[in-house]
């Protein structure tokens, strides 16, 4: 089931998004293995998922959804950043979770301290915590609220 617009919230396009298909501003992808040797990231993973805030909001709501466990033991690590136009970010969510398929988690919302300006929201879901979670499948979305 899709997240729906909560009242003042309006969903948050990924960077390099079309605005195509049905729900446009859901990202479905599936965790991948580190890259390189003993679990240090050397190369490109699909972990980070950057939501363009193009509009002030006075906070953020980020949606979490497993499709699949693909059967492994690992739990979802998940962590999530507002990004600021000055170029520091604020963490908002650092958990590992294991939701059953179809369910999942809202966090937030957080809201965006005063002396800031939020340029994007970042979801970072990544195996190198829990190389268990590797093949584990998910949806994610982001709504700005006034």
């Amino acid at each position: 089931m899709a997240p729906q617009a909560h009242a003042g919230c309006s969903f948050l396009m990924p960077v390099g998004g079309n605005g195509n298909g049905p729900q446009p501003y859901i990202i479905k992808k599936q965790v991948e293995r580190p890259k390189g040797l003993v679990g240090k990231a050397v190369g490109r993973t699909n972990w980070n998922t950057d939501f363009v805030v193009n509009r002030p909001y006075r906070s953020f709501k980020l949606f979490f959804t497993a499709d699949s466990t693909d059967g492994n033991p690992g739990a979802y690590p998940i962590e999530a950043y507002l990004k600021f136009t000055d170029g520091s970010n604020l963490r908002v969510v650092q958990q590992s979770m294991k939701p059953p398929t179809g369910t999942g988690a809202q966090f937030g919302p957080f809201a965006v301290p005063s002396d800031k300006a939020v340029s994007q929201v970042n979801f970072r879901i990544g195996a190198n915590s829990d190389p268990g979670a590797t093949g584990f499948s998910y949806r994610i979305s982001v709504q700005g609220c006034n």
